[in-house]
C-alpha cells in the first residue's frame, strides 16, 4: 500500500527568513487561506518568541486554521521558548511544538558549546518538557546533513524515547549528496527502535542546486514527511519548493510506492500570491511555476506538442493551475467576462468590489489592445496595496526634459482623509517624484535596489516597479507598483514600501 507523504509548509516561517521576504500578519493569514486551499497538511506558522508580531502571527493563524491541518510553531531547545510557543498556539485544535538544537560538530561545538552528551540529554528534555503542553511534538536535528550517523541515532533515539511523534532530519546547509542523504535517512530507519511509530521528516536546503533532489531521496529511504516553502523560498538559495516536490511524488508515485494530497492545481496563484506579497519573483525557468514552464519556442517542440501535448509535457498544465483562457479582454469586454476571467485566475468579486476592479480595468483597456492574464494579477495586485495604504497616491505630474530641471507635482492622502499636495525637484523625473513623496512621508529610509520589468506583452505592457529600502533600523522593505507609466510605477512601489515600514512599527508600537 502506497505511503501517504505529508507535506509540511514552512512558507511563513523558514521561508520569511529569506531577506526582505518579510510578511506582516494580515499577509501571513491571506497565505495560510491559500495554504488550506492547497490542503497541506502542516502550516508552520511563525517563531513565536522572536518577537510579538511572530507570536500574534501564530495565535491568529491557529484560530483561523481550525481543524483543516496541523499548525506548527518553532523553538529552540529552551524551556522559555516552549512556554511561549504553547501559550501561541492555545486556541488552536491540533498544535504542533517544533523544538530541537544542532547536532553536528560544529553547531555543538562552535555555537552551542555542548558536547554531545549534553546533546543528547537537551534533546530528551525539550520533547518531554513539550510534550506537557501539546501530544504532537516534532524534534529537529539541525544540520544533521553534517553529523556523525551513530551519533545522530542517539539524538533521535532518545527524542523518540521522550514522546517526539515526529522527527525532522535536515540538511540545513544543503550540503549532502542524494544518494548520501537518502543512505543517513535509511541508517537512522534501520538502527533507531521505535521510529517505525514516528513520522520522520526530512527539510532541505538548496545551496548547491538539490533541494528537491534531497527531498525524493529522503522519501525513498523511508521519510513521510516532507518541509517545503511555496517557490522554495527561504534563506540563501531557499528551500526544497512544494511545487516541485509534490509533482515529482505525482510523476513517480509507483517508484516511489507514495502519493500526496496536495491540491496541484493552486499551485501557480500560490507562487504569484508569494511574489506580490514578497516582491521576490520566480525565474521564467522555474520549474513548475515559472512563465516558461509550459512555453515551447522551438518549432520541432511546437509541432510535438500540437499532436500529441505529452510529447515534450510530462506535466498537464492545468494540473498546477497554469492554464490559459481563450477570452479575449479589452476595452469592449463587459463586467461578466472580466469577472469569468477573474474567477479563473483565483478571484472572486461581487458587487461594489467588483465596479472598482472592472473601472481599473477599463481604464487600462482603453490604453492596450488586449489585456492579458498577467496585466488582470498586477491590476488586482494594485487594488489590494491601494486599499490597505496608510497613504495613498493620488495625483502625479511630472515636468522634464533639457534644458528642465525635473518637476513633480505629487497630491497624496492619508489614512484620515487628509490631501496634500507638493512640488519637489530632482536630477531625474523619478527622482524628483520620490522627493516629493518624502516631503510628505517623512520616514528616514535607504533606497537599496530599484528595478523595472514589463508585466506583458508588446509595447504598451504594463510596467511594474519594485523597490527595496532599509529602515533606520536596517530592516529591509519591499514595495511594488504598476502603471502604464513607469514613473507613476516607481511613485506607486516607493509608497508602497513605505507603508510597509509604516505599519511594521506602528504594529511594533502598539
Amino acid at each position: 500500500m502506497a505511503r501517504k507523504i505529508k507535506i509540511f509548509d514552512t512558507t511563513m516561517r523558514d521561508g520569511e527568513q529569506s531577506p526582505g521576504a518579510s510578511m506582516n500578519t494580515d499577509e501571513k493569514l491571506v497565505v495560510t487561506r491559500e495554504l488550506l486551499r492547497m490542503n497541506v497538511d502542516v502550516i508552520e506558522a511563525g517563531f513565536p518568541i522572536s518577537s510579538p508580531g511572530d507570536f500574534e502571527s501564530v495565535r491568529k493563524i491557529a484560530e483561523v486554521i481550525s481543524d483543516n491541518a496541523i499548525v506548527c510553531a518553532l523553538t529552540r531547545a529552551v524551556d522559555k521558548d516552549i512556554e511561549v510557543a504553547a501559550d501561541a498556539l492555545k486556541y488552536a485544535k491540533r498544535p504542533r511544538i517544533h523544538t530541537g538544537l544542532g547536532v553536528s560538530p560544529s553547531h555543538m561545538r562552535d555555537k552551542l558549546h555542548i558536547t554531545e552528551d549534553q546533546c543528547v540529554e537537551k534533546a530528551a528534555h525539550a520533547v518531554a518538557y513539550a510534550k506537557q503542553f501539546v501530544d504532537d511534538v516534532e524534534f529537529y536535528a539541525e544540520d544533521a546533513g553534517r553529523s556523525d550517523y551513530d551519533f545522530l541515532v542517539r539524538v533521535i533515539q532518545a527524542a523518540v524515547d521522550a514522546g517526539a511523534t515526529v522527527v525532522n532530519i535536515p540538511d540545513t546547509t544543503g550540503y549532502s549528496l542524494p544518494s548520501e542523504f537518502g543512505r543517513r535517512i535509511k541508517y537512522l530507519h534501520d538502527n533507531v527502535r521505535g521510529i517505525e511509530n514516528v513520522d520522520i521528516s526530512v527539510h532541505c536546503h538548496n545551496d548547491l542546486g538539490m533541494a528537491t533532489a534531497l527531498a525524493i531521496e529522503g522519501v525513498r529511504n523511508g521519510a513521510t514527511q516532507i518541509e517545503c516553502t511555496i517557490n522554495g523560498l527561504g534563506e540563501r538559495a531557499g528551500n526544497t519548493a512544494v511545487e516541485e516536490v509534490v509533482m515529482a511524488i505525482r510523476m513517480h508515485e509507483q517508484e516511489l510506492d507514495a502519493f500526496s494530497d496536495v491540491n496541484s492545481r493552486e499551485f501557480v496563484k500560490a507562487s504569484r500570491l508569494i511574489t506580490n506579497i514578497t516582491g521576490m519573483s520566480v525565474q521564467a525557468n522555474k520549474a513548475i511555476v515559472g512563465a516558461n514552464a509550459f512555453a515551447h519556442s522551438s518549432g520541432i517542440h511546437q509541432d510535438g506538442v500540437l499532436k500529441k501535448r505529452d510529447t515534450y509535457e510530462i506535466i498537464d498544465p492545468e494540473d498546477v493551475g497554469a492554464g490559459h483562457s481563450k477570452i479575449i479582454l479589452t476595452a469592449r469586454s463587459g463586467h461578466a467576462a472580466l469577472k469569468h476571467r477573474l474567477e479563473e485566475l483565483g478571484y472572486n468579486y461581487e458587487g461594489e468590489q467588483l465596479d472598482k476592479v472592472y473601472e481599473a480595468f477599463l481604464n487600462l483597456a482603453d490604453k492596450k489592445k488586449e489585456v492579458y492574464d498577467e496585466d488582470l494579477e498586477s491590476l488586482v495586485n494594485e487594488q489590494s496595496r491601494t486599499a490597505k495604504g496608510i497613504y495613498t497616491l493620488k495625483s502625479l505630474q511630472v515636468s522634464c526634459g533639457y534644458p528642465l530641471t525635473p518637476t513633480a507635482t505629487l497630491t497624496m492622502a492619508d489614512a484620515y482623509g487628509n490631501v496634500k499636495t507638493v512640488a519637489a525637484y530632482g536630477t531625474g523625473p523619478i527622482d524628483a517624484a520620490f522627493k516629493a513623496v518624502d516631503m510628505i512621508v517623512d520616514v528616514e529610509n535607504d533606497l537599496q535596489e530599484f528595478s523595472v520589468q514589463s508585466v506583458s506583452r508588446g509595447i504598451d505592457a504594463l510596467g511594474e516597479v519594485t523597490v527595496r529600502l532599509a529602515a533606520a533600523d536596517g530592516e529591509v522593505f519591499i514595495g511594488r507598483g504598476s502603471d502604464n507609466d513607469i514613473i507613476v510605477s516607481s511613485a506607486k512601489a516607493y509608497v508602497n514600501a513605505l507603508n510597509r515600514l509604516l505599519s511594521v512599527h506602528a504594529e511594533r508600537n502598539k
